[in-house]
């Protein structure tokens, strides 16, 4: 179907990430427009507003007159977690399609209320997992479906990053307003990638918590290691922390060969996928590219397409509650099924 002109967006939470990549996304795709901006400080989106040229600036007092904007056709929810579903909801009720950051919310309950409410609406509903289209990671997917690392047997996955005391963000130590640690912010990569690479949902969860700073630490976790079970007998494991300098992959490991992704989720950096399957060796590499334009172009096209996103909102839901499993077994040091969602 042609489309003749590119979707409105407004894009609700004006942090780091979304001054630094989301805004100036859509200055690399033709298919998004960016029609509005809210913040919790109407100074703030009018700050912004004038940098990427934006004419409609609200707060989030006055979301409902920006959901109201008759060009304001989708939007884009980069706010803290906590405010994810709420958000959601409200643009859902006004007809707006919703591109969610990750995590989509902080319990799976909010999570199967955002899917009701946009499935209800008939609003399409996706979350913003940039690995689904950043050639690297569709690389690997590949490879992992064409069958040449034979049967899967293990997949590891880690993320860390070193949060200073002095630069941490205000919400990122925060239970209410981050709804986790490490694992929710960073490790969700983790969870995701590995369900996504391997096609498959965990059954059971086993998890641990470390940190040598508990004063600092005390409302969410640093560090934490968790094993994921999936049916067929493949293992995948995966960390996040908060204490050690960024870093990143995804190895999964066949009965024929193995692959890795490093780095595999910073997206300033050079990625390199290499391994090696029956014997030989491979490698290549992947130049940095505007990953968050990727994903605004797949979600404006399942929307003029009529059809559900990839990632859609159940794929949010499922890590949702494969976290709420992780933490589970932390807090009770067992192994803990994760419920099936379907």
């Amino acid at each position: 179907m042609p489309v003749s002109k590119p979707l409105g967006y407004a894009v609700v939470g004006l942090g780091s990430i979304a001054e630094t990549s989301v805004l100036p996304a859509f200055r690399n795709t033709k298919k998004s427009k960016l029609v509005a901006l809210v913040s919790h400080d109407q100074s703030r989106a009018r700050q912004l507003g004038a940098k990427f040229g934006v004419k409609h600036c609200y707060s989030y007092a006055n979301y409902d007159q920006c959901l109201s904007q008759p060009g304001v056709e989708a939007v884009f929810v980069a706010s803290v977690n906590g405010a994810h579903a709420e958000q959601t909801l409200r643009a859902a009720a006004a007809g707006k399609h919703v591109l969610c950051e990750k995590p989509m919310a902080t319990s799976v309950e909010d999570c199967g209320r955002m899917v009701d409410a946009c499935r209800a609406n008939r609003v399409r509903l996706m979350i913003a997992y940039r690995k689904y289209f950043e050639p690297g990671s569709v690389a690997l997917k590949k490879l992992v479906t064409s069958g040449k690392l034979g049967r899967l047997r293990h997949i590891f996955s880690s993320y860390t990053e070193h949060v200073d005391p002095g630069k941490a963000k205000a919400w990122q130590l925060n239970q209410k307003l981050a709804g986790g640690g490490s694992l929710m912010d960073i490790g969700i990569y983790c969870v995701n990638t590995m369900r996504w690479v391997a096609g498959s949902d965990p059954i059971d969860a086993t998890a641990s918590c470390w940190t040598d700073d508990p004063k600092r630490f005390r409302d969410v976790e640093d560090s934490i290691a968790f094993r994921l079970t999936h049916p067929e007998g493949l293992v995948c494991q995966g960390t996040s922390s908060y204490s050690s300098r960024a870093a990143s992959f995804v190895q999964v490991h066949g009965d024929r060969g193995w692959a890795a992704l490093n780095p595999a989720f910073a997206f300033e950096e050079e990625r390199r996928l290499f391994g090696k399957i029956q014997g030989r060796w491979f490698e290549h590499k992947f130049k940095v590219i505007d990953e968050f334009a990727l994903e605004l172009n797949a979600f404006t096209e399942s929307i003029h397409r009529g059809r559900d996103p990839e990632p859609d909102g159940m794929e949010g839901l499922r890590d949702l509650a494969t976290i709420e499993a992780i933490y589970r077994s932390a807090r009770e040091n067992r192994t803990v099924p994760i419920e099936s969602s379907e």
